[in-house]
């Protein structure tokens, strides 16, 4: 991998006598793929809505491509870069899919003096877009409300891509989805990956984890209990860090 994309030094939160986070440290390079681990109330979501903006590091130190970096909300997140995926997506489902990879950042045309939204080069856009990533859906113009829940998050992944995103953080992305459309879920975000994006993935479902992730991150109790590529791990020795029946797993990966 190449320098760092993040790099997270010693980071803490504290919600008044409770520590969420006692000093998290590990890093993620683009094009990297990271499942962070763990079990409910390990700190991963607490240490997403960190890196997000959302919520505010008690101490520690980020740093995003080597400058110091402490998003204030998430729009600077957005604006540095940093996007968040959550199984419930920030689509609009009442206007179609065209209006929500837009939203924002609308194209507009200027005619006898006023301006109106070029349709047509907005569409031409999503539908380049879509195609790059090979994501199928009928036709742009489909409300969202319509569409299933995979095709809803490749259109999340495909405008994140889209407007210049360097690092995606999946919340859960595919826990409402069936077989067939997590498949595709997975794959795409090896495709993300490919265009050196970094991503970060949490998930509790190890089969998944062992699919699509370079590196195994476990978090257990706040503390970063085990940090390890996925082909020098396997199923048994993860399950031991979350559980905290092993702090440190060994072996090659043997599936999940």
């Amino acid at each position: 991998m190449n320098e760092p994309l993040l790099v997270l030094d010693t980071i803490t939160k504290n919600f008044g006598a409770v520590q969420a986070l006692k000093g998290v440290s590990f890093s993620i390079a683009r094009g990297e793929v990271i499942a962070l681990l763990g079990d409910n109330g390990a700190g991963k979501s607490t240490l997403v809505k960190i890196i997000s903006g959302e919520l505010e590091a008690t101490s520690g130190q980020m740093t995003f491509e080597g400058r110091d970096f402490g998003p204030r909300s998430p729009s600077e997140a957005k604006a540095a870069g940093i996007e968040t995926v959550y199984q419930d997506l920030s689509l609009c489902t009442n206007v179609d899919v065209v209006a929500n990879f837009f939203m924002g950042r609308e194209i507009t045309r200027s005619v006898m003096g006023l301006k109106i939204l070029d349709e047509a080069a907005m569409e031409e856009q999503v539908a380049k877009a879509m195609a790059n990533a090979g994501t199928r859906i009928p036709s742009l113009r489909t409300k969202v409300e319509h569409l299933s829940g995979g095709q809803r998050q490749a259109i999340e992944l495909n405008r994140f891509v889209h407007w210049g995103g360097k690092l995606v953080l999946l919340d859960e992305p595919f826990a409402a989805l069936g077989v067939e459309q997590t498949k595709r879920g997975l794959e795409m975000i090896r495709q993300v990956a490919a265009r050196g994006i970094g991503v970060v993935i949490i998930t509790h479902i190890m089969q998944q984890a062992f699919q699509v992730a370079d590196r195994m991150v476990v978090i257990r109790q706040g503390v970063v209990a085990g940090d390890m590529p996925t082909n020098q791990t396997n199923a048994d020795a993860v399950i031991g860090m979350i559980t905290g029946e092993a702090l440190a797993g060994a072996g090659p990966a043997t599936g999940a």
